[in-house]
């Protein structure tokens, strides 16, 4: 896949695909401890029941997946050993590798896969489409289980290796029956490290060990694919929100990598012979804006449409990534440089700011300077700075902005409130997108408009959902681009959001490190501490 803009410089991505693959994918190996600086303080373990990176992340390392995506964009079997699809393309039968078990000690099997796959499917937005198309799932032994359809679902295999969140993580049965809506708080798991819930101290640290039992893959690593193979006998993730305080650290060779860092920082940390700067994502990031649409004034339209004429993804950019050469303007809902990718219906939002439209249409609406609460997270500078520009904007039109400051665990738990303001809800937040969650109707979570049972902030637009059907039908690449230009039309009338640009986040580690995976997720798996 293309960088996001051609000509980007890629902050020494040479030197990490020069430490990629270190050694083979065949047994796990022993090592030392590798002090990571998370991008965000994790606060919640339950991967489906929340969107939020971290944790996302943190999923990563304790389970696994069925099937995951390789740096080709295909889904490639991971726990499945070999699977078959029936004439009709409505039967998949799966049968688990050999000698998979759970940090408990307990054997994977058919349940649990048909457990985790049923809780994801109630949470995840292409998980919800792919459970319309399922009749049955159920096991023929203990390895073995089939997805019985009631009509094709061409992205089944899509879904179930999908590369961001909600990831399909496999857990316990006991463990997956949990309500959907309900957060689980047991960290056994499938994957390649353990969790030490006793090390846990959120809002200061989070402790994995390399887990024995698991059996990597033979296959080099891909993305998410391939062989998982530990070579550190534990990770440390040591919360740090200063920038200064964790440049600092990582300088001094007190930590091994930081995984986000600003773009003010970066000059300062490549002058250090000992750090390696790298953008290992070859997706970059998207800006949004994201309404609560259940809430006024949001919950009227034409609040929403007012925000495409005062929104400036210049200003936002510059402030999140500064030099140009790392960010650019995307006025598309999918990532710019994609296939889906186009400016359809965006000449609200491309165009130069008009605050007499933005007014016109705040006027329309009946707004009357009722509060509008925006989050923001103070230890995530990107989406910082994007609350702060677009609030002193929607300030300058009249708007009665109450922006309000806390840290990023506290923001992914406050934005599932559905509360009224005056009891705590909210009417706007900003956050980031990596470009892999981005690249179709099918796993663009703010497009999955289907009011209360969708994303934080419930929007809701029928035509939308219709279209996204149509989508994941489409039998051709042509029929998809066409079908998405119409969904991006849709959307940039109903506003379910508004992109805000597009952009890298460099990461930083010291050259002690090998083995590092260019990946739009950050990986630990493969890295070997010298």
């Amino acid at each position: 896949m293309a960088s996001i803009k051609r000509g980007l410089p890629r902050l020494a991505v040479a030197a990490v695909l020069a430490a990629l693959l270190g050694a083979p994918a065949h047994a796990q190996t022993s090592g030392k401890t590798i002090k990571f600086i998370p991008q965000a303080d994790l606060r919640v373990l339950d991967p489906i029941w929340t969107t939020a990176y971290i944790t996302r992340n943190y999923g990563y390392m304790v389970y696994d997946t069925l099937f995951a995506l390789d740096e080709h964009l295909h889904p490639q079997p991971e726990m499945v050993g070999s699977y078959k699809v029936s004439d009709d393309k409505l039967t998949y039968t799966f049968t688990l590798r050999d000698h998979l078990k759970f940090t408990d000690g307990m054997p994977v099997r058919s349940a649990d896969c048909i457990a985790s796959l049923a809780r994801w499917m109630k949470r995840d937005a292409l998980g919800q489409a792919m459970a319309q198309a399922v009749g049955e799932m159920k096991p023929v032994d203990d390895r073995t289980f089939s997805i019985v359809l009631k009509k094709p679902f061409p992205l089944l295999l899509d879904a179930i290796g999908k590369l961001s969140s909600n990831v399909p993580f496999i857990m316990p049965e006991r463990v997956a029956k949990t309500d959907a809506n309900t957060q689980i708080t047991d960290p056994t798991g499938s994957g390649p490290f353990k969790f030490l819930k006793d090390e846990w101290v959120p809002g200061s640290k989070a402790v994995f060990v390399k887990n024995p039992d698991y059996v990597p893959r033979s296959e080099p690593p891909s993305w998410a694919a391939g062989g998982k193979v530990v070579k550190v006998d534990r990770v440390e993730w040591d919360y740090i929100p200063d920038p200064a305080t964790a440049a600092a650290a990582l300088n001094a060779g007190e930590v091994d990598w930081w995984e986000q860092l600003p773009p003010d920082l970066v000059p300062m940390l490549r002058r250090n012979q000992d750090v390696v700067v790298a953008d290992t994502d070859p997706l970059g990031s998207v800006g949004v804006a994201r309404f609560n649409s259940l809430l006024p004034p949001f919950n009227n339209v034409k609040m929403r449409q007012a925000l495409l004429y005062i929104v400036n993804q210049t200003d936002i950019m510059t402030s999140v990534a500064g030099d140009p050469e790392n960010w650019k303007a995307c006025y598309s809902v999918y990532t710019c440089g994609t296939p889906m990718a186009s400016d359809a219906g965006a000449a609200p939002l491309m165009g130069k700011p008009d605050p007499a439209k933005a007014k016109a249409l705040i006027k329309e609406a009946g707004y009357n300077g009722e509060r509008i609460v925006l989050l923001t997270a103070t230890d995530q500078p990107s989406i910082n700075a994007q609350a702060n520009v677009v609030a002193d904007e929607m300030r300058q039109i009249g708007l009665n902005v109450d922006l309000q400051a806390m840290d990023w665990g506290t923001l992914i738990n406050r934005r599932a409130s559905k509360a009224p303001i005056d009891k705590g809800g909210w009417n706007m937040f900003f956050t980031w997108f990596g470009g892999a969650d981005m690249l179709n109707p099918s796993l663009n979570f703010p497009l999955n408009t289907v009011g209360e049972k969708g994303w934080f902030g419930w929007a809701s637009d029928d035509k939308i959902v219709a279209l996204r059907e149509q989508w994941m039908q489409a039998s051709d690449a042509a029929a998809q681009k066409q079908i998405a230009t119409a969904i991006q039309e849709e959307a940039f009338s109903s506003v379910p959001f508004i992109p805000t640009g597009q952009f890298i986040m460099p990461t930083a580690f010291r050259k002690s490190l090998k083995g590092v995976v260019p990946a739009p997720v950050v990986f630990l798996w493969n890295v070997e501490k010298d």
